[in-house]
């Protein structure tokens, strides 16, 4: 009885550390250019508040973190590849995407929101004030994808880096940006952002679910670990402490979607 037990318990350990954490580690995958959800310091080393997450949760999981920083472009097929177990890099959960991989159940939801210059005189960001505008947004988001839905007068722009987007911005090549109120808040607050105001209402793409940690279909196991972590790091606080480093206000609230604010 005592052997049974016991090899069920080597085998749990061994679906555990053999499917998706070899010697005890999780390869967390993520981009390192959306601050402050992840970006590099001055020393090369990737922080932000999804690596913060992603730590607490391998502290639950008890294993490490072992981080990998790949370009968003390519992120999806780069956990299908087997370069990471995860993407924990602020990716919105939608229907498309739940084709190819899991999703973790939320751990925020993330707003968008336009920015302009200041003295771009803007009346508002509603499709009819931006017909004829030009709007800068990172290619593969869902802001590139609610804008080709909603925002068809005006000439969409997409860049590689959402840094990229708020050069152009700033030198006046582009008439405002859409992306993250948070990751938009955070440069405002930065002296290239002193340029630049939020403009019009916060908003998600209508198939934005929240967001969540990506784990290939094949990782049940991982993803059933994961989901567990997360409510054990609300429950305990670590999540709300995770929180208050980054942001004043809670964000496990769900914003309006686009329609109700544009239209189908």
């Amino acid at each position: 009885m005592i052997k049974g037990i016991l090899g069920a318990f080597v085998l749990t350990i061994f679906m555990f550390t053999g499917s998706y954490a070899k010697d005890g580690v999780v390869r967390m995958g993520t981009e390192g250019y959306y601050p402050p959800f992840n970006f590099f310091d001055s020393a090369g080393t990737v922080k932000g508040f999804d690596i913060d997450i992603g730590n607490a949760l391998c502290e639950r999981m008890k294993v490490n973190c072992d981080w990998v920083t790949t370009d968003w472009d390519g992120i999806i097929p780069a956990l299908n590849s087997n370069k990471f177990d995860t993407i924990i890099a602020s990716m919105a959960i939608t229907e498309k995407r739940g084709e190819i991989v899991n999703f973790s159940k939320p751990y925020y939801f993330n707003a968008a929101r336009f920015v302009t210059r200041k003295d771009a005189n803007l009346k508002g960001a509603m499709p009819v004030d931006l017909k004829g505008k030009t709007i800068g947004t990172q290619s593969g988001t869902g802001e590139a994808k609610l804008l080709a839905r909603h925002f068809k007068g005006a000439k969409i722009k997409r860049y590689p880096k959402l840094d990229d987007a708020l050069l152009d911005l700033e030198t006046g090549r582009v008439d405002t940006v859409l992306a993250s109120q948070f990751v938009l808040g955070a440069w405002l607050k930065k002296e290239n952002g002193s340029c630049c105001e939020f403009v019009g209402d916060t908003f998600v793409e209508d198939e934005n679910d929240g967001t969540g940690i990506a784990v290939r279909k094949s990782d049940t196991e991982l993803l059933r670990t994961l989901n567990k972590a997360i409510d054990e790091i609300v429950a305990n606080g670590t999540y709300t402490k995770i929180r208050e480093k980054y942001f004043s206000f809670g964000i496990m609230t769900p914003p309006a979607k686009a329609s109700e604010l544009f239209g189908n």
